[in-house]
This record gives structure tokens, C-alpha cells and sequence, in this order.
């Protein structure tokens, strides 16, 4: 079936990129139902599996069903590259109970909801399962996806300014088209409506979608959720810099930590971007700290690590940047 928004006057200049963290949250949860559809994530679903029992695992289940939906009302459109999980969990808190009930029920159809998804403290602990899960399994490899994600958002932009507006539509997936003034988007499920652009058409790249999508509901704000660029390279291991005069001094592996670490950073996270264990990241860790090239703080369940004034004037001295 198919989607179509139709850009009217300044809808054609009101077409914008946005990045959700809450979206590619909740499609993740594709992954947690059916890992064999997503073979370029892999490494992260491993890790995923090691820390599930320790999550709301019945309720995160439930927010998916057999066709790998999940409730319009957690993939808010977002408004800006920007966008921040903490201000979109707090507009998803203010959701009425009536269009939680209704998204609920569009998911799994008539009958009875699952036993998780009853009652009527059903938004808190979605809420709160959905926090505990960012916090395992996202929140340690955010910088790494968001920078995809950015990366894909700057790729289109450049593709409006060089080719125009109909081509980087082609471009987003075989699904999408721009016909006139009216955007195309052929979908795999039975929705099919038209309707303006009003408030403008936000386009959303994600790492959890095979070719791009939009909201089941006419009345929900116009999307369309896409394919980002790049993913096959998302979980590669990273090149460890080794800077000359700091490698010598600290060894390679320890100075190409700190260059790392510009930006705070968990051990788990720095070990999957680098692809070795956490084990060995944390004895390099443990050793900058002690030394006073590191400090750390706790963040949530993680303990994020970044360069100490220390070590930036070291790395200055030495001309790395």
C-alpha cells in the first residue's frame, strides 16, 4: 500500500532531517524479537543478550508483535538533529491514556492485551523498561550510532544543494518517490491515505528499518523513517591512533586511549568501538587514571572516563589534536 504527503507551498521548504534516539530505541526492539533480520548488528545483539535477563524483558517482548510493529505513540516525529532522549521520554509521559489504549490495541488487535501491557500504570513501566534498556545496551554506544545517523543527515542535505530535492527522495530507499508535489512512500503494511504535508515532512534516518516507512495513522504528523547510510562499517573496529612522542611515553595503546577520550566515554563503549575486550580497555583505563590523565564519574549503571586538564596539556604539547 502507499503513503502519500503532498507539499503545498512552504511545505517544499518546511522538508527537514531529525534525529530520535527514542525511535531508534523503540525499532531496536525489532532485534530483540527477531535477531536474524539484522546480521550487520550482530556484535551489539550478543551484548544485548548478555544483559537481558537483568531487563523488563516481558514488557519490552510486548511492544513488538509477529510483523515487527511497535505503538506509533513511541516513535514521536522528531524536530532537530538534536533531539534529546530526555525530552522526548518527557513529551512521551504526557501521552493521554486513550491514545496509549489505542496504539496498544492497533498493535495486537482485538482481545486482550498482554498481561504486561494491562493496567493502569501501563505508560510508567513502559517507561521505565525502555530507560533500563537505554541504559544496558544504548546508552554505551550512542556517540558511535549518533555519528552514523549525523553522518546520513549531513550525506542528504549535500544531495538537495547538488541534485535537488527529487533525487535525494530517490535516494532514501526504492520505496520513496517525489511525483510533482506529492512524496510516495510504498509500505509493507495495509495503510493507505494522502494527505498534506501541513507543518512540514520530517524525514528520520534509522539503523533498524530495511527501506522506510511512515505512520500507520493519517492524523499522526508526516514521516518517514529510513534507511541510514554506512551501517555495514557501524560495528568495525576502530583504528587506535598511536601519536609519536605520547606513544613513546605512555605506549600506544594508553595514548590512543586518551585521544579517544576527548568526550566521556564507558569502557564498554570504547571496547566495542575498538574491538577488544573490556577487560583489557579497563587495565589502560585504571593505569591513566591512576597516573592523572583520567577522571571519571558514574552516569546512570556506566562510569564514563574523559581526559583529565592533565593529559590535555600533554596532548597539546605533543600537537595532537
Amino acid at each position: 500500500m502507499v503513503v502519500r504527503y503532498q507539499l503545498v507551498g512552504q511545505d517544499l521548504g518546511g522538508v527537514r532531517f531529525a534525529i530520535s534516539p527514542l525511535n531508534e530505541l523503540v525499532l531496536s526492539l525489532h532485534a530483540w524479537r527477531d535477531p536474524g533480520r539484522y546480521p550487520l548488528h550482530l556484535p551489539w545483539i550478543r551484548q544485548m543478550q548478555r544483559v537481558r535477563g537483568s531487563l523488563d524483558d516481558a514488557v519490552l517482548d510486548a511492544l513488538v508483535n509477529d510483523d515487527l510493529w511497535t505503538p506509533d505513540f513511541l516513535t514521536p516525529r522528531p524536530w532537530s538533529p538534536l533531539t534529546r532522549l530526555e525530552d522526548e521520554l518527557a513529551a512521551i509521559r504526557r501521552t493521554g491514556n486513550g491514545v496509549v489504549d489505542r496504539d496498544l490495541r492497533l498493535l495486537h488487535g482485538p482481545g486482550e492485551l498482554p498481561a504486561p501491557l494491562r493496567g493502569p500504570d501501563v505508560l510508567d513501566r513502559i517507561l521505565d523498561a525502555l530507560t533500563g534498556y537505554w541504559e544496558r545496551c544504548f546508552a554505551p554506544h550512542w556517540s558511535r550510532m549518533r555519528a552514523l545517523l549525523e553522518g546520513d543527515v549531513t550525506f542528504r542535505g549535500r544531495e538537495i544543494a547538488q541534485h535537488g530535492l527529487a533525487a535525494m527522495f530517490a535516494g532514501l530507499a526504492g520505496r520513496v518517490r517525489l511525483s510533482g508535489d506529492t512524496v510516495e512512500v510504498f509500505v509493507r503494511s495495509q495503510v493507505h491515505y494522502t494527505r498534506p504535508a501541513t507543518g512540514g515532512l520530517t524525514l528520520v534516518p534509522s539503523m533498524w528499518t530495511s527501506s522506510a516507512s511512515a505512520p500507520i495513522l493519517p492524523d499522526e504528523p508526516p514521516m518517514i523513517i529510513y534507511r541510514a547510510r554506512g551501517l555495514g562499517t557501524l560495528w568495525e573496529p576502530q583504528p587506535l591512533p598511536a601519536p609519536g612522542a605520547l606513544a613513546g611515553l605512555l605506549g600506544a595503546h594508553r595514548a590512543g586511549l586518551l585521544i579517544q577520550l576527548a568526550t566521556p566515554a564507558s569502557s564498554t563503549e570504547l571496547a566495542v568501538r575498538l574491538g577488544v575486550t573490556a577487560t583489557a580497555v579497563n587495565q589502560h583505563l585504571r593505569a591513566l587514571r591512576a597516573a592523572g590523565l583520567l577522571v571519571s564519574a558514574r552516569h546512570g549503571r556506566s562510569v564514563l572516563y574523559r581526559r583529565s586538564d592533565l593529559a590535555d596539556q600533554l596532548l597539546a604539547r605533543s600537537s595532537v589534536s
